[in-house]
């Protein structure tokens, strides 16, 4: 994946920030913000289905969560919170989802750029 540069010489959102898939599967959420720009990554449903063998497990998709600062997650009003699922095969992950959340991640912020309080 081609790193993106943004006119302002930053980089925007690297997939290495994001945590691996395996992560996910533990049942936790990764939570992390860009200029103004606060993010959610997880596993849904939101469970611990590590030692679950994959083709045990339940459908599950990535879903990506954005909404402006200041507020945390669980304090934003959820009519300011935008989602999107992402689909990957559990019994065979592959990191490409987490290279379409990055992507999205950037363009979402860079399309929307003029709703963020940046911040650096």
């Amino acid at each position: 994946m081609a790193l993106i540069w943004w006119d302002d010489g930053s980089q925007g959102i690297l997939k290495r920030e994001l945590f691996s898939l395996g992560h996910y599967e533990y049942g936790e959420a990764f939570f992390g913000s860009y200029r103004g720009m606060r993010y959610r990554v997880a596993r849904e449903p939101l469970e611990n289905v590590h030692f679950t063998p994959p083709d045990k497990r339940d459908p599950a998709v990535i879903r990506v969560s954005i909404w402006p600062e200041p507020y945390a997650y669980a304090k934003a009003p959820k009519e300011q919170i935008v989602t999107k699922d992402f689909d990957y095969d559990q019994t065979n992950p592959d990191d490409d989802v987490l290279d379409k959340v990055t992507a999205y991640l950037n363009e979402y912020w860079k399309s929307h750029a003029a709703d963020w309080p940046e911040r650096n």
